[in-house]
């Protein structure tokens, strides 16, 4: 059972993470107007690129913040939608996807250019592996989490085994906030490395295609949300149907035609196994 204080930190995060989402939606009106003006300057380029960037180092900081003091929340946070939460690795999106927006968005590449990004990629699916790894033993403990919450309802202490077991879920969360910050360390790394080799022009593409993408997860899986209610209020109908522990994706969504780059990432999404597509063909 949730105590007081971790109501307490989820409510302020998810009013943060709220207010959060508002801003960028405003950041990416920006970033596009600037992509459809002809003769807007360098120096407005750059000064945009800083306050996106600055936008999302606000996250990370509140988050790194609230982590510290719960970071059970990170690894399934309640302030996502189901759809969102399927998408998570380490408590954010995994840093190789970040390839695949870029090579949705920015085309037009120096063979320069080229050689450095596949560096980058090399060094990232390397060190995402080893965190992986890391990561395993973790998912693997949560499963006790259950057990010493009915261990601390009828058990009591005995022979000190509740004990014990705290102390291990107390380790458990240290390793969890650890993994937590490397993982937000790559994908700041990532994201560094990748735009030292991109022009103006292309960072503003680039961050364009996030921000979008991270925006329409979010209203889709609002939308399926609402669905997901209206189902249980009257019953299954319709072509929806969810699958236990997958989300099912209709490619001809009306909403993802208009988004692109967002089919590519759920085709590499579905790789990871991680969604499953509809066997539907895009319109």
């Amino acid at each position: 059972m949730a105590t007081s204080d971790d109501s307490s930190i989820a409510q302020n995060f998810a009013s943060f993470f709220n207010g959060w989402l508002v801003r960028l939606e405003r950041f990416h009106e920006r970033l596009v107007q600037a992509l459809n003006e002809d003769d807007i300057q360098h120096q407005q380029l750059e000064s945009l690129i800083q306050q996106v960037l600055s936008h999302y180092e606000q996250y990370l900081v509140e988050k790194s913040t609230a982590a510290r003091e719960q970071v059970l929340l990170f690894y399934s946070p309640p302030w996502l939608t189901s759809f969102e939460k399927a998408l998570l690795w380490v408590g954010g999106f995994k840093p190789f996807l970040l390839f695949k927006l870029l090579a949705n968005s920015v085309t037009e590449l120096t063979p320069e250019q080229g050689e450095a990004i596949e560096r980058v990629k090399c060094e990232t699916r390397r060190e995402e592996r080893e965190l992986t790894q890391d990561s395993a033993t973790i998912q693997e403990s949560l499963a006790a989490l259950p057990l010493l919450k009915l261990v601390r309802r009828y058990g009591g202490r005995i022979d000190g085994e509740l004990s014990e077991l705290e102390s291990a879920m107390e380790n458990m969360k240290v390793e969890m906030l650890r993994a937590l910050e490397r993982a937000d360390k790559l994908r700041r790394t990532t994201v560094r490395k990748l735009l030292q080799t991109l022009s103006p022009v292309q960072t503003v593409k680039f961050l364009a295609a996030s921000a979008e993408f991270q925006l329409t997860v979010r209203k889709r899986g609002m939308q399926k949300g609402q669905e997901r209610a209206s189902l249980d209020n009257n019953g299954e109908t319709g072509v929806t149907k969810q699958r236990k522990g997958k989300c099912a994706i209709w490619l001809g969504d009306p909403l993802l035609q208009q988004h692109k780059p967002v089919l590519s990432f759920l085709s590499l999404l579905q790789d990871f196994n991680l969604i499953q597509l509809s066997s539907l063909q895009v319109v």
